[in-house]
């Protein structure tokens, strides 16, 4: 994480250098089992975008994927059916997608129709007549145009707020990133207050930790929000 931070940051060598020296200086005064991952590696980004003076070092990465993604889903989407678990297995398979391989690769490791190992779809359902507000916390920028059906969807029950990201951190999504897709307008957005990979309570805003303490349902994508909400109760 810490090269390609570096790597994607700055062409300038020397900075380069400097953001890897700090990174790894990062993970050596701070790895312990009483810290968590998703804190170190705020604390590298933070840096990283600091020394090479580079606000959003994966903002091309993020265009990409969001050209990628917006190509694909016109590709895929009929071939799931137009109810609830077409649109959940949408979601799903755009966190599967490895955006670092070619189009090609891509569309082969997509090709056949996504298929649940653990499916509590229908549970997750029944829930919907009761809610009154999810929060669907978003994960990478690519995967706003597989999210948009299964939040239109939900959106004829109940209230839905996309958690995006207050500023840049990896490639997940921005509200910048929502302008440049040109979805912005389409869903009812909320940050978490935040550059941190998943979210960090401690460093929230007060907004969203009222929409978070507040809402019927939560649906969280990505590793990140797995690292740092799995552990809280329900």
């Amino acid at each position: 994480m810490v090269y390609q931070a570096a790597g994607l940051a700055t062409s300038d060598e020397e900075l380069r250098a400097e953001a890897i020296q700090e990174g790894l200086r990062i993970v050596d005064e701070n790895f312990s089992y009483d810290v968590t991952t998703i804190s170190i590696a705020t604390e590298i980004h933070r840096a990283v975008k600091e020394i090479t003076k580079n606000p959003d070092p994966y903002r091309s990465m993020k265009d990409e994927e969001i050209r990628v993604s917006r190509e694909l889903i016109k590709e895929i989407s009929s071939a799931y059916p137009q109810d609830f678990k077409g649109y959940l297995a949408l979601s799903v398979l755009g966190n599967t997608i490895d955006f670092f391989r070619d189009l090609h690769s891509i569309r082969e490791d997509i090709g056949e129709r996504l298929k649940f190992a653990v499916d509590d779809s229908e549970r997750f359902e029944n829930k919907l007549q009761q809610a009154t507000k999810i929060l669907f916390l978003a994960d990478n920028a690519g995967e706003v145009f597989f999210d948009l059906p299964l939040v239109k969807w939900l959106e004829r029950f109940t209230r839905v707020l996309y958690v995006v990201k207050e500023s840049p951190v990896q490639d997940d999504i921005t509200v910048e990133d929502l302008k440049r897709a040109g979805v912005e307008g389409e869903l009812d957005i909320l940050t978490t207050g935040t550059a941190t990979p998943g979210v960090l309570l401690s460093l929230a805003s007060a907004q969203f930790k009222q929409e978070f303490d507040t809402a019927d349902l939560i649906l969280a994508k990505g590793m990140g929000y797995y690292e740092t909400l799995s552990e809280l109760p329900a």
